[in-house]
């Protein structure tokens, strides 16, 4: 499947505004803890950006609201695959 840009852009700045504005505070922290284990800049971000893409889905699909408790423990599992 061909990587939507536009969609990656957006993710990834919903990734910097949670960083900068630290809420949640855990985003940045994963954010670092996966920098600690070797992965890079670019693939922590993508790995977040898993956690925000479920939740994004869920608003879209189901009208759902944001789920901070899911997120947050999506975040926490990383680099395992998000399926919450």
């Amino acid at each position: 499947m061909k990587t939507n840009e536009i969609l990656r852009a957006q993710i990834f700045d919903i990734i910097k505004k949670q960083m900068m504005s630290n809420d949640p505070p855990e985003t940045k922290q994963t954010f670092e803890r996966l920098n600690r284990l070797g992965y890079s800049e670019q693939d922590a971000k993508m790995y977040i950006g898993q956690c925000v893409a479920v939740e994004l889905f869920n608003l879209l699909k189901y009208k759902k609201p944001f789920d901070e408790h899911r997120y947050i423990t999506n975040l926490k599992k990383l680099p395992k695959e998000p399926f919450d």
